[in-house]
């Protein structure tokens, strides 16, 4: 397959994800009350979950980052030649 091809195929996954969570959202219109640090909010309960799930996904995605830092910062000390002895 090219890489447009995979491209395209990408592209579409990504629209059929977003048109089930559209769906999602708008099936579940019923009104909660959120809390979170003291501030309370209403919103759809879709709305909520989404908002949930999108804030789950960036901790993921900041441990995920912090984990491939910390490996490349070990791989790049491994590399590192050894100083050769003094006089």
């Amino acid at each position: 397959m090219t890489r447009s091809g995979m491209i395209w195929v990408a592209v579409s996954a990504g629209l059929v994800l977003l048109i089930l969570l559209i769906i999602f959202i708008l099936q579940n219109q019923d009104r909660v009350t959120v809390h979170y640090f003291g501030a309370a909010e209403d919103l759809s309960l879709g709305m909520a979950l989404f908002i949930a799930a999108v804030a789950g996904g960036v901790l993921v995605a900041i441990s995920g980052t912090a984990r491939i830092l910390q490996l490349r910062s070990q791989r790049r000390h491994r590399l590192v030649p050894p100083a050769p002895p003094g006089p």
